[in-house]
């Protein structure tokens, strides 16, 4: 049903609102793949004017990796318990 569009949305918001925490906002994420994955650039520029190195950049991508991951995990952990749930209350199930 619809429990995969909600997990993307889930997967999605907590990607954009890390990276805009860290100064990328969505409008500049759009089309600095190239310059994102570059080993050679070291003064990447975010939305504030604050420049990370290839390091720093893969950091906080495997750090938006992780959170997508488990955001998607926690709407799971919430299908589940809404679906045990639909009939007899968490206290009945022995939740």
């Amino acid at each position: 049903g619809q429990i995969g569009m909600i997990q993307a949305a889930a997967g999605f918001f907590t990607y954009f609102v890390i990276m805009g925490e860290n100064g990328f906002w969505m409008s500049t994420l759009l089309g600095i793949r190239a310059k994102w994955d570059s080993v050679g650039i070291n003064d990447l520029a975010d939305s504030y004017g604050q420049e990370w190195t290839y390091s720093q950049r893969k950091k906080l991508e495997y750090t938006c990796h992780t959170a997508f991951f488990v955001s998607i995990v926690i709407v799971q952990w919430a299908d589940l318990i809404i679906c045990k749930t639909r009939r007899l209350s968490l206290f009945q199930q022995g939740m």
